[in-house]
């Protein structure tokens, strides 16, 4: 199993731009919305992390990559916790 996070090393910016290329190609970014379940913690990696791993999980199969311009990896480690849960499609 493999989730799609952003990296620790990416600059702000870059996590923010990938993050709305992700969101604007079709991942699902309404859970990471104020009062949804993973708004907290309301940090730009956390944000990042759950719109990459959305984008990843609906396009790994058609080709899609977790790159985002070297904004993300992939990790073996669920990333979801409380009642954020990260998808995962086999």
């Amino acid at each position: 199993m493999e989730w799609c996070i952003a990296d620790e090393q990416t600059p702000d910016e870059d996590l923010q731009r990938a993050m709305e290329w992700a969101c604007g190609n079709g991942a699902d970014c309404s859970k990471i919305q104020l009062n949804h379940p993973c708004y907290l913690p309301n940090t730009l990696k956390d944000h990042a992390s759950y719109s990459f791993n959305s984008y990843y999980q609906k396009f790994k199969n058609k080709g899609g990559s977790c790159y985002f311009n070297s904004a993300a990896i992939t990790t073996d480690l669920d990333p979801s916790h409380g009642s954020c849960k990260f998808e995962f499609i086999p």
